[in-house]
C-alpha cells in the first residue's frame, strides 16, 4: 500500500509526464522503482505514459475504459502488428524453449 505522501508525488510525477512537462531523472527513478514493485504506483505511471502518446480518450468511451483497465503496454511501438511467426509463438507458449528446433 503506498503512503499518502509518496501517492501524491507519484501522482505529481505523473501529471507533469502527462503534460509532456519536464521530469527530472530522479523523479523518473522514483516512479520507476515504485512501478516495478506496486501495483497501484504502475498503473499511475502507465495511465500518465498512455496518456501522453494518445492523449486524453473521451469520457464514456471503449478507449477510456481500455485505459482505465490498464491492460498492455503504453508505447504503441513496442506492440506486435500483422502476422507473427507461429513457430516462435509456439516456443513462448511451451516450457521447453527446444522443442521447436531449427
Amino acid at each position: 500500500m503506498l503512503s499518502t505522501d509518496t501517492r501524491l508525488r507519484l501522482e505529481a510525477i505523473a501529471a507533469r509526464i502527462k503534460n509532456h512537462e519536464e521530469v527530472s531523472f530522479e523523479e523518473m527513478t522514483f516512479i520507476q522503482k515504485w512501478a516495478d514493485h506496486n501495483r497501484h504506483a504502475a498503473k499511475i505511471l502507465n495511465q500518465a505514459r498512455r496518456e501522453s502518446i494518445q492523449g486524453k480518450p473521451e469520457p464514456g468511451s471503449l478507449d477510456e475504459f481500455l485505459n482505465d483497465l490498464d491492460l498492455g503496454d503504453p508505447d504503441p511501438s513496442n506492440h506486435l502488428i500483422g502476422p507473427q511467426d507461429p513457430i516462435d509463438l509456439a516456443r513462448w507458449f511451451t516450457r521447453d524453449n527446444n522443442l521447436f528446433t531449427d
